[in-house]
């Protein structure tokens, strides 16, 4: 059976980031820069490679440095081109987004990740889309959502981006109660979000990429307030279960939660790493540092 093609996106990037204050005090989280890129554009590349054609950002007051992220900056790229800095203007090519490529939708009330993508309602119609969540940058060959999107074009229903997770790691994550284990793939009996420690069906957890039909949408606007006193997406997908098919998908890369600091120190360290032109030179560095740390103690 041919499933219908995802070519819709839902970003959430309402969120405060309270984690990340003083910083955050004066620009979006999602503006924070990896290496010499922000989080949004990591995700909004992943996107593109799997073929993303749409792109629904779920935004809050205080976020229109992410719009003017995206916008042309017709006086930089006059000065790049006046100072003969072809290969900056190719990077900047990368951020630009065509007219009407994006859409920004206020969510005008904190009421939890189920609330901010059921905003985008109206954009997404009676078509199945995706969900991408900033806060979780996935390094690999094949980006995730490219990955979950060729598996989802055999399955159809919905599906999660799953990983495992330490068991005592598992009350942190939504976590999915597993019928039947494919490997790759795995069927859903159930979801639980953020269970009590030591109650997780599994240790399979859910993380930032979704693909999900226009049914979740139906579900989420008679949801009431779940855990957290907030409208979870979790509660919206396990509605599927009974009906239809949610799947769990074990992607191939490593994640960074970089929703949090310490996770956003791996990141950059992870990904300076990965890149040529810095590699000798942090290395070189970290080495220093760790011979340091040894020395001290």
């Amino acid at each position: 059976m041919k499933h219908k093609k995802v070519t819709k996106a839902v970003f959430p990037v309402a969120g405060l980031g309270t984690r990340f204050l003083p910083a955050t005090k004066s620009i979006p989280k999602e503006i924070m820069t990896l290496v010499d890129r922000p989080l949004i554009q990591y995700a909004i590349d992943e996107a593109r490679a799997a073929g993303i054609k749409e792109f629904i950002f779920v935004t809050s007051r205080g976020k229109s440095a992410l719009e003017d992220y995206f916008d042309v900056a017709p006086e930089l790229e006059s000065a790049l081109r006046k100072s003969g800095k072809d290969h900056l203007l190719e990077i900047l090519k990368d951020t630009n987004m065509d007219s009407g490529a994006i859409a920004y939708i206020r969510q005008n009330r904190p009421q939890g990740l189920g609330h901010a993508v059921w905003c985008a309602r109206r954009l997404i119609g009676d078509e199945p889309f995706a969900v991408l969540l900033p806060d979780d940058v996935i390094a690999a060959e094949k980006s995730c959502l490219q990955q979950m999107i060729e598996a989802y074009a055999e399955t159809g229903g919905n599906m999660v981006a799953a990983m495992e997770v330490a068991p005592e790691k598992a009350s942190s994550y939504g976590v999915l109660d597993i019928a039947n284990d494919m490997g790759t793939i795995v069927e859903a009996k159930g979801m639980v979000e953020k269970p009590p420690l030591g109650t997780a069906p599994s240790n399979l957890a859910v993380i930032g990429r979704y693909i999900l039909s226009p049914q979740v949408m139906i579900n989420l606007n008679k949801i009431k307030q779940g855990v957290g006193g907030e409208i979870q997406l979790t509660d919206a997908i396990a509605e599927e279960i009974g009906k239809g098919k949610v799947y769990g998908y074990r992607f191939r890369g490593q994640r960074y939660d970089c929703g949090s600091k310490a996770g956003f120190l791996q990141a950059t360290v992870a990904f300076g790493l990965a890149r040529p032109d810095l590699r000798e030179e942090f290395g070189a560095y970290l080495n220093d540092m760790v011979a340091l740390q040894k020395a001290a103690q």
